[in-house]
């Protein structure tokens, strides 16, 4: 990449930085549709897809008739949180050091304008007749909360044979990806006055029993594991109770939030009969409402996409990266599992810095990862 490719690649990111699209609550419209005018004024017909508050961003450039490569990134960040705690403002989008700063830099922003520039550049050398088939480019809504940002531009056939999601992995290349799935369980108690505390059933207290179920819990499923991404977790990951009553009122309702992680191979639903069991089996009466999923999602360790950017890693770096899963959820599930496309989550910078405070990405890594990419789809669109 040369100088003046590295600046525009750097100054793309930075501007994407500087777009809040924090989610919750959902705020991805402006970066949307800055993404679509971006690409339309490279003469790359560009479609916001899904509500019109919330959108995603789908483009396709050359034939679809030949081998296909779907790039997919998303477009929301997790909140900032205490700006105070920053080094940078968090949406300033600070170059220092060889260091881009700021919300989404790492996750997943620099990433997205790997793609977005790798998709012009695809598209020229499509046109000039020195790369055959198409290239699909996503920017999806709500990837930080499980929503169906991707599943929606699958849906509206920016599809294809092969994909990356170019999540931060340190150039490693994941074939496998935990799932994940929230549930809400709620302990319900019997309110009284707090000066007669024995008329009523303090639901706090009554959910002592549902946190140490839940610790059993978590303690067999660590017995759990994958060769790739590791073990099952179940953990608690918000507790709530008597929030909007009277001080002096024993809550009627506890509720605890459970973030239990899904190996590949596991279902879903083998997973909800668990946590139903495990609520039927206390002596208080807990309600169980779904509230997020992830499936998890796995394409063979040695499969083609896979060896050809594990090729391109080692010329680039030096270092052919050993086989390996993702621990944390990604939208790689919507196309192995929805669409039947051969993907693997891929892409610069580090895991370690998503959802962190100073956020950052190494300038050096985006440089090499854009080279990879390109290095990639230009094997399969040969």
């Amino acid at each position: 990449m040369d100088t003046d490719a590295r600046e525009e690649l750097v100054a793309l990111a930075r501007d994407l930085v500087r777009l809040d699209s924090e989610n919750p609550p959902g705020e991805e419209g402006e970066c949307a549709r800055f993404v679509r005018d971006w690409l339309e004024s490279e003469d790359i017909d560009a479609e916001l897809v899904g509500d019109p508050g919330r959108p995603s961003v789908g483009a396709r450039v050359g034939d679809p008739d030949g081998p296909t490569l779907v790039l997919n990134g998303h477009l929301d960040v997790v909140p900032a949180g205490d700006e105070a705690e920053w080094t940078h403002d968090p949406y300033a989008g600070v170059v220092e050091d060889g260091r881009l700063y700021g919300r989404g830099s790492a996750d997943m922003k620099g990433n997205l304008a790997l793609a977005m520039l790798a998709l012009r550049d695809l598209r020229d050398a499509i046109d000039a007749d020195t790369r055959g088939g198409s290239v699909v480019f996503h920017a999806a809504m709500g990837e930080e909360t499980g929503e169906p940002g991707t599943e929606s531009l699958l849906d509206a056939g920016y599809t294809g044979d092969y994909g990356l999601v170019l999540e931060p992995t340190d150039f490693r290349v994941a074939t496998s990806a935990k799932g994940l799935v929230c549930y809400e369980l709620t302990v319900h108690g019997d309110p009284s006055h707090a000066s007669r505390p024995d008329q009523g059933r303090n639901a706090v207290l009554a959910a002592r029993a549902l946190v140490d179920a839940i610790e059993t819990y978590d303690a067999a499923l660590r017995e759990r594991a994958d060769d790739l991404v590791g073990t099952a977790y179940a953990n608690i990951t918000r507790y709530a109770a008597g929030l909007d009553g009277n001080l002096g009122v024993l809550p009627e309702n506890a509720t605890v939030v459970l973030d239990r992680r899904v190996l590949p191979g596991e279902s879903i639903s083998t997973v909800r009969a668990e946590v139903d069991d495990l609520a039927a089996d206390l002596d208080v009466p807990v309600s169980v409402a779904e509230i997020q999923r992830y499936e998890p999602a796995r394409v063979p360790v040695d499969c083609a996409l896979a060896e050809l950017v594990r090729d391109r890693v080692a010329a680039a770096t030096g270092r052919r990266p050993d086989p390996w899963g993702i621990e944390a959820a990604t939208d790689v599930r919507n196309l192995v599992n929805d669409a039947d496309v051969e993907a693997v989550t891929w892409g610069p910078g580090n895991l370690a810095q998503a959802h962190t405070y100073d956020e950052h990405v190494a300038l050096d890594d985006l440089e090499t990862g854009y080279d990879v990419l390109r290095g990639v789809a230009a094997d399969l669109l040969d």
